[in-house]
């Protein structure tokens, strides 16, 4: 029965090793995104970019908000539709 598996299940190979590499992936991204250190670049990318005019306190105040929801709530998903 092994035999017989592995010769029926070859031609699923190629799906499955891109579902393993889309599972990599994605835990890539998760643990970066919430690293501690991408937030504190987010914040000081805002405020730089405020110093420089080219945001305003509003917007600022919304960067600042995302990135240390980030921090606090690791395991939700963050991804909100645009407004």
């Amino acid at each position: 029965m092994g035999l017989f598996s592995i010769v029926t299940g070859l031609p699923l190979a190629p799906v499955r090793g891109v579902l393993a590499l889309g599972r990599v992936i994605q835990r890539q991204v998760e643990t970066e995104l919430h690293d501690p250190s991408s937030v504190r670049r987010d914040l000081e990318a805002a405020e730089k970019a405020r110093a420089a005019g080219e945001i305003d306190a509003e917007q600022e105040q919304h960067v600042q908000q995302e990135a240390l929801e980030r921090l606090v709530r690791p395991g939700q998903d963050t991804v909100r539709e645009k407004e």
